[in-house]
C-alpha cells in the first residue's frame, strides 16, 4: 500500500514559505527528537522525507559539519518537494511538536557591534567622557560567554543571584534587582577551522550556516560591580536564550545591504567583499506589549568581521559554535534593544500594561521576533525567542 500524500497548504502571507524553511530539532508526539524544517505551520520530518540518517539526531551538528555544498543540495531538494504532495507521516503541525535546542553548542561569543547601543551605554556610564572607548571603531569588541547556559526559547529564566554594590560602597549578596534583556542576532557556525588558522572576512559563507534570534539576559547590578577589570562574568552567564529555528544564510540573500560607513578604515584583516549588513527588523514585546523595534541594519560591524576578528589570533571554530551581535539598538528611543537603554538607566520608566517599569520583575515575559526581506519578494520570519522570569532560588 502506498503512503498517503498531502500538499502542505502555505498561506501567501506566511513568514515561513518555501523561500525560508528554517531548520530546527523537534519531537513529534511519542517520538524521538530529530531534525526538521518549518514550512508554513507545518514541520517537515527530514528523516521520513529524505531518508537520511544525518537528520535522525537530536541536534544539527552533523549536518552543519557537512558544509556549504551539502547545505545547498538539501535546501534545493526541500524547495522542490515543498511544491509537491508529501507523505503524511512526514508532516506535523508546528503547535503539536516539542522543540529543542537546535545545535549542540561548543563555544559562545558575544559581541558589542551596535554603535547606537555602545554610544548609549557610554553616555549612561561615562557622562563626562567620550561615549565610545578608543578601541571601539578599530575592532569588534567581544567576550567569551558560557555555552552551557545557552537555552532554547520558552525555557524559564531563574533570577540570578550575585554580589551587588550598596549605597555604602560595600557589596551584598542577593537576587539581581536590575535584570535586563539584550535583543541580539546570533550566527551559527557550520564548518569549523583548524587551530592556528584564521578565518578571513571573505570566507564567512563557507563557515556560517545561518542565524538565530538571541536574548542574552543581563543582570546589570551584578555586572556593574564585577566587570572591572576582566569584563562580564556572573552578570551574563546565567542564561542566554536562542530561537528554536535557525534561518539559513541562503534565505537572507535579499536582506544583504551595505554596512554603514566605517571610520577610520578597519585594518586589512577586517576588510573584504563579504562585508555586508543585514536588513532585519526586530520587535521586542514585554508582557505582550510592544516596547521596541531594534533595526539590525544599523549595526556597525558585519557578521563576517566578527568572525574574522574572533579567529584572528588563530582561535578555532567548530560546527555548532554560536556568536552573537550584542544588543541591537538604533538612534531613536523606540529602537533600543535593552531595558537599561529604554528606561535610561532606570531614570525614565516605561509604561507596560499600564504600569511604570524599568527592569524585569518576577513573572515578566519577554518575546523577541524578527522579519527580513525574502527571496520571493515578501518578508520571511526568524521565529521568536521568549523567556519568563522565575524568582531567585534561596539555596
Amino acid at each position: 500500500m502506498s503512503a498517503r500524500l498531502l500538499r502542505v497548504d502555505v498561506h501567501p502571507d506566511s513568514l515561513f514559505g518555501p523561500e525560508n524553511m528554517p531548520y530546527g530539532v523537534f519531537a513529534p508526539p511519542e517520538g524521538e527528537f530529530r531534525v526538521g524544517v518549518r514550512l508554513g505551520n507545518t514541520v517537515l520530518d527530514l528523516v521520513v522525507l529524505l531518508g537520511d540518517p544525518i537528520f535522525a539526531r537530536p541536534d544539527l551538528n552533523a549536518f552543519l559539519a557537512a558544509g556549504p555544498a551539502r547545505w545547498r543540495t538539501v535546501r534545493d531538494r526541500l524547495r522542490e518537494l515543498a511544491e509537491t504532495e508529501l507523505p503524511v507521516d512526514a508532516l506535523h503541525p508546528v503547535d503539536a511538536v516539542d522543540l529543542a535546542l537546535p545545535v549542540r553548542i561548543g563555544d559562545y561569543v558575544d559581541f558589542y557591534a551596535s554603535i547606537d547601543h555602545a554610544t548609549n551605554l557610554g553616555r549612561l556610564f561615562r557622562p563626562d567622557s567620550e561615549p565610545l572607548l578608543p578601541n571601539w571603531r578599530h575592532l569588534p569588541v567581544g567576550y567569551h560567554g558560557r555555552a552551557g547556559t545557552v537555552v532554547v526559547s520558552e525555557t524559564p529564566v531563574v533570577r540570578p543571584r550575585g554580589q551587588r554594590r550598596t549605597d555604602s560602597g560595600a557589596p551584598e549578596f542577593g537576587p539581581s534587582q536590575r535584570l535586563d534583556i539584550e535583543a541580539e542576532l546570533g550566527f551559527v557556525v557550520g564548518t569549523g577551522s583548524p587551530l592556528g588558522v584564521p578565518v578571513g572576512v571573505d570566507e564567512f559563507a563557507e563557515h556560517v550556516f545561518g542565524v538565530a534570534l538571541v536574548n542574552d539576559w543581563s543582570a546589570r547590578d551584578i555586572q556593574a560591580w564585577e566587570y572591572q577589570p576582566l569584563g562580564p562574568f556572573l552578570g551574563k552567564s546565567f542564561s542566554t536564550s536562542i530561537s528554536a529555528w535557525i534561518t539559513p544564510l541562503a534565505a537572507l540573500a535579499d536582506a544583504r545591504i551595505p554596512l554603514p560607513a566605517q571610520s577610520p578604515e578597519p585594518l586589512p584583516y577586517l576588510r573584504g567583499t563579504e562585508n555586508h549588513g543585514l536588513d532585519i527588523n526586530l520587535t521586542v514585546s514585554w508582557n505582550g506589549e510592544v516596547v521596541a523595534h531594534p533595526p539590525y541594519s544599523r549595526m556597525y560591524w558585519s557578521p563576517a568581521q566578527m568572525l574574522a576578528h574572533l579567529t584572528a589570533n588563530g582561535a578555532s571554530i567548530r560546527p555548532g559554535d554560536l556568536y552573537a551581535s550584542g544588543t541591537i539598538s538604533g538612534p531613536e528611543p523606540t529602537q533600543r534593544g535593552s531595558f537599561i537603554e529604554l528606561s535610561w538607566g532606570g531614570t525614565q520608566p516605561v509604561t507596560v500594561r499600564g504600569e511604570s517599569r524599568t527592569f524585569l520583575a518576577d513573572g515578566d515575559e519577554v518575546t523577541i521576533t524578527a522579519t527580513a526581506p525574502g527571496t520571493a519578494g515578501r518578508r520571511i520570519g526568524l521565529g521568536h525567542v521568549s523567556g519568563r522570569i522565575l524568582p531567585a532560588r534561596n539555596t
